[in-house]
């Protein structure tokens, strides 16, 4: 899930670093004010994809979704990138997940170990 989530992360930081001159230009925010916000954004996204094996960094990861959503309301037209990127977020995470169940599982599966999966033991 963590390497899902930092990849996610990464192409996020991108797309936010984008909208400094999409906010300033076409939103009429004041190039200090459209730096701060989103090119502080675009910093935390890649520094928080550094740091998704610490689960604080997951969880302000979160936290950036939101702040991105929310901030997406002032400039029209970054709305619909900001929903992209939370869906592409909330799904990475569940899939994620998923695919760290199913790692997990098969490497039981593989060592011998039980666990409640329903994988063929082709060992014998």
């Amino acid at each position: 899930m963590r390497i899902v989530a930092a990849v996610v992360l990464v192409f996020e930081a991108i797309v936010i670093g984008l909208a400094v001159p999409v906010a300033i230009n076409l939103g009429g925010i004041a190039p200090g004010l459209a730096a701060g916000l989103w090119g502080g954004m675009a910093l935390a996204a890649l520094v928080l994809s550094g740091l998704q094996r610490f689960t604080w960094a997951h969880y302000a990861a979160w936290a950036l979704q939101a702040a991105v959503l929310f901030s997406s309301f002032w400039v029209d037209g970054m709305l619909p990138a900001a929903i992209v990127f939370a869906s592409l977020w909330v799904v990475g995470v569940i899939m994620g997940r998923r695919i760290d169940e199913r790692t997990v599982a098969v490497r039981a599966a593989a060592s011998g170990g039980e666990t409640g999966a329903s994988f063929p033991n082709t060992s014998q």
